[in-house]
């Protein structure tokens, strides 16, 4: 019985979080102290704050990864959710490991908007668009992040004569078409984009750079 409680503790996964971007969200652990046998599988489930059973989640019943995608499990995002996983090696169990308290619409993180630029003599033009969530409308298409919040955009452009390393922000609100004028012709410049979130005051990363020379 010692040996299988030892088991038991040395397998028990650790760390379960929830990671989550743009409501894509997956339950991530590390396995337990053992060195990870071969035989090591694991099994996760799923439920809502206040709910009493929990939910098996059929996909990720004896694996051997350390990621599961529950994207579609937590879909009530201003619900919290909790996740757990339990280890099984050579017929032993370990106990289950819970996750923190998890509530999609506070803690996902949000993408930067997709940026196509436009040349023009002087000037660019800038497209913007936001990251979109997995979540999809009747017609199939999927359903833009401003639904959930309340987004700003924030350019900024870099003049690779001066340092390409310095971000001059030249634009922040909600317009998806921006105008931005009096660049040099001859001159490298690159653009970036961020998504900010007023009412979670977060910022998304930033947009891979979009260079070009007017």
């Amino acid at each position: 019985v010692l040996e299988n409680r030892d088991l038991q503790d040395s397998i028990k996964p650790q760390k379960v979080e929830f990671r989550s971007l743009n409501f894509n969200s997956t339950l991530h652990w590390q396995p337990g102290r053992a060195r990870e046998a071969r035989d090591t599988v694991y099994f996760v489930q799923y439920k809502v704050y206040g709910q009493s059973t929990w939910q098996n989640k059929d996909d990720c019943w004896g694996i051997q990864t350390h990621v599961c995608d529950l994207t579609n499990e937590i879909a009530e995002i201003q619900e919290p959710h909790y996740g757990r996983v339990r280890a099984a090696s050579a017929g032993v169990y370990s106990d289950w490991s819970l996750s923190c308290r998890f509530t999609p619409w506070r803690e996902t993180l949000i993408g930067p908007p997709t940026v196509t630029v436009v040349r023009r003599n002087k000037s660019i033009i800038l497209k913007l668009q936001a990251p979109r969530s997995p979540y999809k409308r009747k017609r199939g298409s999927k359903i833009p992040m401003t639904n959930y919040y309340d987004l700003l955009y924030q350019v900024f452009i870099i003049n690779n004569l001066v340092d390409e390393q310095h971000r001059v922000l030249v634009y922040e609100g909600k317009n998806k078409v921006i105008k931005i004028e009096d660049l040099r012709p001859g001159v490298s410049y690159c653009v970036v984009a961020k998504t900010y979130v007023p009412v979670l005051d977060r910022s998304s990363a930033y947009s891979s750079r979009q260079c070009f020379v007017l």
